[in-house]
């Protein structure tokens, strides 16, 4: 019976996995080159900062909602069908515009429909994760998602390498936009109550979130504000001509490659190491800002890959810390709390940036860095206390 479940909650994870795959091919081809579609369009660096950064916080802040009403509610497969649908078909939309701030918009309705699924896929996919290990299921989930982050901008390269336009890139998303709505009504088919996969205990329903919850918000914001966005990254190697317009996904897509191998290898160690993964998973993407913005052609792709080791860590064991912390009557709420508060500090740090690009390289890199480290003291604080509580309850025990 135990295996059996196993397989069932495995079975769910690489079926999500397959949606997000699919879903990932579509917006990340996009993000790989709408950095350099707002420029043609006449859209400067602060702009484009800008635009990346509400985007990603309206991607975020409105999971706050939909989290909320997915608990209340129990509709959960009705919400994320909409999200999913929302989410998708913005993608192909941006081949008819012909303005940047007509393009601005699908990029936030986009972001909207991604905001109003993605507390509720996680909720999913935490119930499922328990049976396999949150740090493993969660990995394996990122895994496939950034391979589908890998292959969108390797195809939109492709596009390009035939000279073929930018919107023709973006018509062509709406393959993989279309098998991911595929993917997604299998699994609704297939898995009718998700909740089901997660055992529960009477002690975990009587717990609300507990204060090393709200301290690791705080962490997760030092994070949020000084990651800079892709867009951004890409408009800084288009200015300069380090890399070629054909070039740029092909960072993209090497970043989302090693992405993908990174949330796998993290979300394997947190289920042997627990919360010290994540103190490492923060400090190796550190030097990602000098090299992209203070390099050349070689130290900035470099400086990409690191920037990928960097979200897939992220990516993988910021969700299994949030299954850990959290009870199952509000997982919902839980990562609606923590994706809101994550694009919230992730928008000002992409405006911030932007503004700072357009001032000084320099000073955007060091403030980068410095904030990084920030966080790193105050993760190792969570760990220095989640340990000395461990160690006084086995103290007490043994007594």
């Amino acid at each position: 019976m135990a295996l059996t479940w196993k397989r069932a909650s495995l079975a769910f994870v690489v079926l999500m996995g397959i949606v997000s795959l699919f879903s990932d091919m579509t917006y990340e081809g996009a993000r790989s080159i709408t950095g350099q579609f707002l420029a043609l369009l006449g859209a400067s660096g602060a702009t484009i900062g800008f635009i990346s950064g509400f985007g990603e916080f309206i991607g975020y802040a409105i999971r706050l909602v939909s989290g909320y009403i997915g608990d209340r509610t129990k509709r959960y497969w009705t919400i994320i069908f909409f999200g999913y649908a929302v989410n998708l078909i913005s993608v192909p939309l941006l081949a008819l515009t012909k303005h940047w701030k007509t393009a601005a918009l699908l990029i936030f309705t986009e972001r909207l429909g991604k905001a109003i699924r993605t507390p509720i896929r996680d909720a999913m996919l935490s119930n499922a994760t328990q049976e396999i290990g949150h740090g493993w299921g969660f990995g394996l989930h990122e895994f496939l998602d950034q391979l589908g982050a890998l292959l969108g901008p390797l195809a939109v390269s492709l596009v390009l390498y035939f000279k073929y336009k930018y919107r023709i890139c973006f018509l062509f998303l709406f393959i993989p936009a279309i098998s991911a709505l595929s993917a997604l009504t299998l699994l609704r088919l297939q898995y009718p109550n998700p909740r089901e996969l997660e055992k529960t205990s009477t002690e975990l329903e009587i717990k609300g979130f507990s204060r090393t919850f709200w301290f690791y918000l705080f962490a997760v914001a030092l994070i949020a504000i000084s990651y800079i966005d892709f867009p951004l990254i890409a408009y800084h190697l288009d200015r300069i001509n380090i890399a070629s317009r054909e070039q740029i996904p092909i960072f993209y897509a090497a970043a989302m490659g090693v992405s993908s191998v990174s949330a796998l290898s993290f979300g394997y160690l947190f289920d042997r190491i627990g919360f010290f993964t994540t103190i490492i998973g923060f400090l190796m993407p550190i030097p990602f800002a000098p090299l992209i913005f203070l390099g050349n052609f070689y130290s900035a792709l470099i400086g990409v890959v690191i920037w990928g080791i960097g979200i897939g860590a992220q990516e993988s064991i910021m969700r299994a810390t949030v299954a850990k912390m959290s009870p199952i009557y509000k997982r919902g709420s839980a990562y609606g709390i923590f994706h809101a508060w994550y694009g919230l500090f992730w928008f000002l740090g992409s405006t911030l940036m932007g503004v700072l690009y357009d001032t000084s390289t320099f000073i955007l890199t060091t403030l980068s860095v410095l904030i990084q480290l920030t966080s790193i003291f105050v993760l190792a604080f969570i760990f220095y206390v989640t340990q000395k509580t461990k160690n006084n309850r086995v103290q007490s025990f043994q007594v």
